[in-house]
């Protein structure tokens, strides 16, 4: 199921809600609410990888209670390596094996043949959550005795399919003791209503074009349209996953529980380094949680290890969003910009030179978005060579500006809002407008909210990136 329907928005939220606050007090029952309707809610769309989900679950929980109980440290050990076999097994059955059988048959010039495996929605997300789980109860978190209380954790519906990823010490108290409020549920259903006007109204007209622009071949595409399909697709993704992240803080809210934020305007950063302090917050830390710490981090004493130890984690960075070379490539590139910035004077240069920085900083991210969104590594680099004027395209035409005149308010709305500066005139605003400034600020909210139902009657819509991943 997804948020952005009307079937979420007036039959499945109003009934869980409902249904929730009518067993206010019970909160053993309220959970049992939850994690029913979350597991039918990720069974909409396709019922079979529900036992995915499941399989998932009991597996984790056991595992972790068989870590938890046992004495013995190479035991321990055993039963983590089991953990980390059947999560990454599950990832690389259904996310990678066709890629994996595919670069074989290149290579050998064999032809194996293996049926079509269907990649069920979010099995990144919830997989590395419950991976997590395992790992922080093998480093002596508390371990959870209830299955469900786990079970509820790993397919709690707001984020089961796009995160943000929790850790589990992060909502362990909240299962049982959160507390709920007027202004806990005033603020999350203003949340949603801004995520879901991100995805509807800006998210899916940056789609058109960006879809337009990467469809195009050969002399078909100009130096202009190149760079507003690129420019599109760098919005896109933005509010595409930071839309979704709005609605599932703010549906959490709305049942009392609190998630961590999972985005913090990244296209205002002045370098890659802090670029990636700020976008998808929740995938970073866990990479440094669970794999940077623990490989070493940069506290090796040797450069040439630190590097290798950032070498491994976008590898799998790269690995993680998709079974492409382009993905491969994108986490890649990321690595060697951001040992430019640490290994040489070029980070001290930007960040004593903030304006240089920012641009630096959008022309790479909006190149290796490219890469990123493009079908193959050869489609990317000519994508790119257009842009850059060197793949003998024209440079300009008409229909650049038929579609930035089309959309000129959804661009000027775009940019606006993907960096801090509504956030800092509202810091700014005087205290005695500032309850008529909300008042207003809602208003206007909910006008947009019902225009962007208008867009989903008619037919608007594109679904979200990042559940391919």
């Amino acid at each position: 199921m997804l948020f952005v329907s009307l079937t979420f928005l007036f039959l499945f939220l109003p009934m869980v809600l409902g249904l929730y606050y009518i067993l206010k007090g019970h909160r053993n029952l309220q959970n049992i609410v939850l994690f029913l309707a979350s597991l039918f809610f990720y069974a909409w769309g396709e019922p079979k990888f529900v036992v995915v989900l499941l399989i998932s679950i009991i597996c984790n929980w056991l595992l972790a209670a068989l870590i938890d109980r046992s004495t013995s440290e190479p035991i321990r050990k055993t039963y983590l390596s089991v953990a980390v076999l059947i999560n990454i097994g599950l990832l690389f059955v259904y996310k990678y094996l066709n890629f994996f059988v595919a670069q074989i048959n290149h290579l050998g010039s064999l032809d194996i043949q293996i049926r079509e495996i269907a990649l069920p929605i979010g099995i990144s997300f919830f997989t590395f959550q419950a991976l997590s789980y395992v790992i922080d109860v093998f480093r002596g978190e508390k371990c959870q005795s209830n299955p469900f209380y786990v079970g509820l954790y790993i397919s709690f519906f707001p984020q089961l399919i796009a995160g943000p990823i929790i850790r589990y010490n992060t909502i362990e108290d909240q299962i049982l003791n959160r507390k709920e409020s007027f202004d806990d549920f005033k603020y999350g259903t203003l949340r949603f209503v801004q995520g879901f006007s991100k995805k509807v109204l800006l998210a899916n007209t940056m789609a058109v074009i960006a879809d337009k622009a990467f469809s195009l071949t050969g002399g078909d595409l100009t130096v202009s349209f190149a760079w507003l399909g690129a420019i599109a697709y760098t919005l896109q993704i933005f509010f595409d996953f930071s839309g979704y992240s709005d609605m599932a803080i703010g549906l959490g809210k709305m049942f009392g529980f609190h998630f961590d934020e999972n985005f913090n305007y990244p296209y205002i950063s002045s370098s890659v380094t802090e670029f990636w302090r700020r976008w998808h917050i929740s995938l970073s830390t866990w990479f440094r949680d669970y794999v940077y710490i623990p490989l070493g981090g940069n506290r090796t004493g040797s450069s040439a290890r630190n590097y290798l130890n950032l070498f491994v984690v976008w590898l799998l960075t790269g690995i993680w969003h998709g079974a492409n070379w382009t993905f491969i490539a994108w986490g890649l590139l990321y690595f060697v910009f951001l040992i430019i910035e640490k290994a040489t004077q070029f980070g001290r240069f930007i960040n004593d030179h903030k304006v240089i920085g920012h641009i630096y900083t959008l022309f790479v991210v909006i190149m290796l978005w490219v890469i990123f969104r493009a079908d193959g590594i050869h489609q990317a680099a000519t994508y790119i060579g257009t842009m850059l004027g060197i793949a003998g395209a024209d440079i300009y035409s008409g229909m650049t500006w038929v579609y930035i005149k089309e959309n000129l308010v959804y661009f000027i709305f775009a940019v606006a809002l993907s960096t801090d500066l509504f956030a800092r005139i509202r810091n700014k605003r005087e205290v005695r407008i500032s309850v008529f400034a909300d008042i207003a600020g809602e208003v206007c909210l909910a006008a947009v909210f019902a225009v962007s139902i208008v867009y989903i009657i008619n037919g608007t819509y594109n679904p979200f990136i990042y559940f391919h991943f």
